[in-house]
């Protein structure tokens, strides 16, 4: 197994597909049995809270922050083996956080989980670079565009200054008629490429049913990369099947437990392996639907509060990683129907 257990998910730009990503890396692992926080650590323009469903006076990480409540207090479970801590979404209540004890928090969730991931918000502000360096790697996200690309270089600067590792990168809406390939995109960013996620008309439907790309459609090119980058990232065993390439829902056959590739426990090489493996960032293959980075509002966030697909999500998540989540005081996220959140989040030009 990787030794890296805490990922930092950025880019440069929003509207790439750093939430879609998050989730659905988060929900194969807590499908392999692999015990899994998402944290949107965007302090500032927080999204994650309309994913889990939550009511304006719920407790998220602002309140954390604040110095006001647990951790626990502000983890809500998704679905077996996955959690959400949700920044919160009023301008005074991220006035009163102070982003310095994100440290603190990522070490708790460090003791109690396998893996964390810190959805982190784009551009360049104190509590964007901060869990940078917190991170034991950053993954790199970013489409093909020029604008995206360009961007990531100043992700990668940021990171330095920060102290942190990247680990590669992910390129998300990627099409095999694409004019540069991918390989010489990560050649020009001076780092490795993890896997590629080309579009999939099936990450817009994934939203609406309110259930991430990996759950709702397994055997779709979308769902088949995530998962691949899952194994190959972390090392686990994933149940990878083989993509349903012409959409007719009928996989050619299934690859029962295979083995994953030997992590690269330096952050080199290609653990994404296939240039196409298939997987979009884009819910929907729009510009910006779904590309963003709010885990609710991606296009891919999961769109519901199963995040792993569970309808049940009462059965694990234990923040503690004991067996009754419910003794951490660790929160049942609502079962809303948060599309219309969802399709607001994905509009936003971030």
């Amino acid at each position: 197994m990787s030794h890296e257990t805490v990922y930092a998910i950025a880019s440069g730009k929003g509207g790439v597909g750093k939430t879609t990503t998050t989730v659905n890396l988060g929900t194969a692992l807590a499908e392999a049995g692999q015990r899994v926080a998402i944290v949107d650590v965007d302090l500032g323009m927080a999204n994650l809270a309309g994913f889990v469903s939550l009511t304006p006076d719920s407790t998220t990480l602002h309140d954390v922050l604040a110095g006001a409540v647990s951790i626990d207090d502000a983890t809500y479970r998704l679905a077996d083996n996955i959690v959400a801590v949700p920044s919160g979404t009023s301008l005074d209540e991220y006035a009163e956080t102070s982003p310095e004890g994100l440290h603190d928090v990522v070490e708790e969730l460090r003791s109690q989980f396998d893996y964390v991931f810190l959805d982190v918000g784009a551009g360049i502000s104190h509590e964007t670079v901060l869990p940078l360096g917190l991170a034991d790697a950053v993954i790199l996200v970013s489409t093909p565009e020029p604008a995206a690309v360009h961007d990531t270089k100043k992700t990668i600067e940021l990171t330095d200054r920060a102290g942190g590792e990247v680990a590669g990168l992910v390129l998300t809406r990627t099409r095999p008629d694409g004019d540069v390939s991918h390989d010489e995109l990560a050649d020009r960013l001076e780092v490795p490429l993890l896997g590629t996620i080309p579009e999939d008309p099936a990450a817009r439907d994934s939203v609406y049913a309110g259930t991430p790309l990996v759950v709702f459609e397994p055997d779709g090119p979308a769902a088949v990369a995530y998962r691949r980058l899952a194994a190959d990232l972390t090392g686990i065993e994933i149940d990878i099947p083989e993509p349903d390439r012409d959409g007719d829902g009928d996989a050619a056959s299934t690859d029962a437990e295979r083995p994953a590739a030997e992590p690269n426990a330096d952050g080199g090489g290609d653990a994404g392996g296939d240039d196409d493996a298939g997987g979009d960032d884009d819910a929907g293959g729009d510009d910006d639907a779904g590309g963003d980075d709010d885990a609710g509002g991606d296009d891919d966030a999961g769109g519901d509060d199963d995040a792993g697909g569970d309808d049940d999500a009462s059965g694990g998540g234990d923040a503690d990683g004991g067996d009754d989540a419910g003794d951490t005081g660790e929160r049942e996220a609502a079962h809303d129907d948060v599309s219309s959140a969802i399709t607001e989040a994905e509009s936003d030009p971030r």
